[in-house]
């Protein structure tokens, strides 16, 4: 692929209304710096001459847990009926077919997909290490590699979130169809991590003029699949800065399978091993108790919520507003990418509550809002994201005056508006998407009209073409 050279100097942007902490301010300036930051920022401003003029802005939104190849199942599992379980099994047909190169397809067209609806940043809960038969890649990280090429040609923010995968349940070895997730040992996993972090940075450093879009995190993938003292190893392994990841109490055999394996639940296991600190994001946490819910809460850990999955799954509905007023923090996911709309998770987390409490407003507007950017931000490693000096330049542009959002109040949009209404989307103080469309970026140049529609259509057709050959 090829494109033209990018222009990195200073840009400055005007904002008709930007929403600040869910507050509607009026004509604000901001400007973004070479390295992808902001600079400056000034409120209630004429716009300039030179600046690039917005409409309705909202700070950068973070999509906190991915799993991008499960969104080659969207709509193909609902006649299947069952339960997560089942629905596992369809998705391990899919891990097995894919390669680092279909790997580099798919996952451009999804974060593709993801930019163009207003997601600016991406947490990659990754697993998919080795081929299938658990042997390595010729090439070092392969699949890891495919990941970051995709997030940098597409323009969006990746965290990749590399997942220790040890272990096909508490006590059980690794299934045939998990051999490629694992790495033999807890110090296996480290030492490929750490040579991991070690190749993407010496990618970034080969591209000085551009912004880093892509960094190094971990993740272990559950209690079930990372036996306890694997966790240990690997919490006594990792740097104290990075932003670790765990899937916790998604289903209720977990927390069955967890108390009689150790006589805690998952929760309590992580508490004893010292896991329980701010840098911690657990995904999920659907199924706790109320010592659970009092541990997370009291060491202010961040619980990413993925409301579509949890209902498109049948898991159920997390206590998210008990979690937060017990002291965590939350953030939010499109998990297995069966919705691609960072509007219907932030209404979804509000509906879940109002269905399962009897009232409204469990969740403010501007709450939602701060779990769908701030919080997500930080729960990726990402800094603050509160649109001031040094925060990352990432901004989504909306339309407030559609279908949808006609009559709306400007800090209510969130309830109104969905990834259609998504104009301008800004990545690192750059225009990346555009109405629909990539611009300005490798895949932009690389389809017709920056259509993620098309590269969708062209990776779901070869996977598909290897899963089931002629």
């Amino acid at each position: 692929m090829t494109t033209a050279a990018v222009d990195r100097g200073p840009v400055t942007y005007w904002c008709e209304t930007l929403l600040v902490d869910g507050v509607a301010v009026p004509g604000v300036r901001l400007t973004a710096g070479a390295d992808g930051r902001i600079t400056g920022r000034a409120d209630d401003v004429p716009a300039e001459p030179a600046d690039v003029r917005l409409g309705t802005v909202l700070p950068g939104l973070a999509n906190a847990h991915s799993h991008a190849f499960h969104r080659a199942l969207r709509g193909r599992t609902h006649n299947q009926g069952g339960d997560f379980w089942r629905w596992r099994e369809s998705m391990y047909q899919v891990a097995q077919a894919l390669t680092p190169k279909l790997y580099l397809e798919l996952a451009r067209a999804v974060f593709a997909e993801m930019l163009v609806s207003g997601y600016t940043a991406v947490g990659e809960f990754h697993y998919l290490h080795h081929q299938e038969d658990g042997s390595v890649y010729p090439q070092a990280h392969a699949m890891e590699l495919a990941l970051a090429t995709a997030a940098r040609e597409v323009g969006i923010r990746l965290v990749l979130l590399d997942t220790s995968y040890l272990a096909g349940g508490l006590g059980t070895p690794l299934r045939p169809e998990q051999r490629g997730f694992g790495d033999g040992s807890a110090a296996g996993w480290l030492g490929r991590w750490a040579a991991l972090g070690t190749a993407i940075e010496t990618d970034a450093a080969a591209r000085p003029a551009d912004p880093v879009l892509v960094s190094v995190g971990a993740a272990l993938h559950s209690v079930r699949a990372v036996p306890r003292d694997a966790i240990r190893e690997i919490l006594a392994g990792l740097p104290a800065t990075v932003p670790l990841h765990i899937h916790l109490s998604e289903q209720p055999q977990e927390n069955a399978d967890c108390l009689a394996a150790y006589g805690a639940t998952p929760t309590a296991v992580l508490d004893g091993l010292g896991a329980l600190t701010p840098r911690l994001s657990v995904v999920h946490a659907t199924h706790l108790s109320s010592e659970d819910l009092t541990r997370l809460g009291s060491a202010g850990v961040n619980v990413v919520m993925c409301p579509t999955t949890e209902a498109d799954l049948g898991d159920g509905i997390g206590p998210a507003r008990a979690l937060a007023d017990a002291g965590a923090s939350i953030a939010l996911g499109s998990d297995q990418n069966a919705v691609t709309d960072p509007f219907l998770e932030m209404r979804g987390l509000e509906m879940g509550e109002r269905l399962a409490s009897g009232s409204r407003g469990r969740f403010s507007p501007a709450q939602l809002l701060r779990a769908a950017s701030a919080d997500g931000y930080t729960a990726l490693g990402l800094g603050r994201a509160r649109l001031v000096p040094g925060d990352p330049a990432d901004l989504v542009e909306i339309d407030a005056h559609s279908i949808r959002t006609a009559g709306a109040e400007a800090d209510q949009l969130v309830f109104a508006a969905t990834a259609a209404d998504v104009q301008r989307v800004i990545v690192a103080g750059r225009i990346v998407a555009d109405t629909g469309r990539l611009v300005g970026t490798l895949a932009a140049a690389a389809t017709p009209n920056g259509s993620p529609a098309r590269l969708l259509r062209e990776a779901l057709a070869a996977l598909n073409t290897r899963r089931s050959p002629t």
